[in-house]
């Protein structure tokens, strides 16, 4: 097996094609909880967020619709290939769009009442960093919402293993998590989260979990993002070319039962 301790960077990029049908399948299965937890902590005209690693349009464009022109809603990644479009979209000129490394760089400035990041810290080195400084963003009262994924709480793609093929996708599943792991992802840090946000200093801390066992958003996802590392795959030694192939055409039947990692969301509010 090749040794992968030393390829760092986001294991899935946003200058692949597939990114952007990953982000639309993100969208159908998390925008509903995201948007949940928004709409439950208040989150309306005149705000200020801030979309941290925003990658698609939806949620600054759903932020933007709940802040309305006289808020706004500064939306920013490492790479802001997809994310323009929302700023193109907002015929009211709420988003803002910024390159931006959360572990990096200060916050965007002026005070937040929602800071928001899904899917991002689980991918981020530096993730206590990270997250000091959005803790750091929030205005008196505002509120942290993290959404991030916990493999290890639930690890396998399909969790009705009952055949050869759910076997093969359970295995291709195991070596997409050696790829994180090797880039310094941590597979256990969505169940982390509300302890590190009462350590951060946030008041009134709550949490809840998400996942589908199986929705057609699912099996778009899974093929696209098979896609996208299938030769990491196959260079670390993890899967063949012939293995990958059988698994895309037992995907694309729909027959398979294909689930996610749980997302954990987690929110608090800093004290007044």
């Amino acid at each position: 097996m090749t040794d992968q301790g030393a390829d760092k960077g986001y294991l899935l990029d946003n200058q692949q094609s597939e990114a952007g049908i990953r982000f639309a399948a993100l969208a159908e299965l998390f925008d509903p909880v995201t948007f949940r937890h928004v709409d439950r902590l208040g989150i309306t005209a005149g705000m200020r967020c801030w979309e941290i690693g925003a990658g698609g349009a939806s949620v600054p464009l759903g932020l933007a619709a709940r802040v309305g022109p006289g808020g706004s809603v500064v939306a920013t990644d490492i790479d802001t290939s997809w994310t323009e479009s929302a700023r193109d979209a907002d015929a009211d000129g709420v988003v803002e769009v910024l390159r931006h490394d959360v572990a990096a760089d200060p916050p965007p400035p002026g005070g937040f009442d929602l800071v928001h990041a899904r899917l991002v810290l689980v991918h981020v080195t530096d993730r206590a960093e990270a997250l000091r400084r959005m803790v750091q963003a929030l205005r008196p009262g505002g509120v942290l919402l993290v959404e991030d994924a916990d493999p290890g709480l639930q690890p396998l793609l399909c969790p009705d293993e009952s055949g050869p093929e759910q076997r093969l996708a359970n295995r291709l599943r195991t070596g997409f998590r050696e790829l994180m792991a090797a880039r310094g992802a941590d597979l256990a840090y969505g169940r982390t989260l509300p302890r590190r946000l009462r350590e951060a200093g946030l008041d009134d801390v709550r949490a809840d979990a998400y996942f589908p066992i199986t929705s057609p958003a699912c099996t778009t996802l899974e093929a696209a993002t098979v896609r996208q590392i299938r030769t990491r795959l196959v260079s670390a030694g993890l899967a063949t070319d012939q293995e990958i192939d059988r698994h895309l055409a037992n995907v694309s039947t729909g027959r398979l039962d294909l689930a996610t990692s749980p997302m954990i969301s987690a929110w608090g509010r800093r004290p007044r």
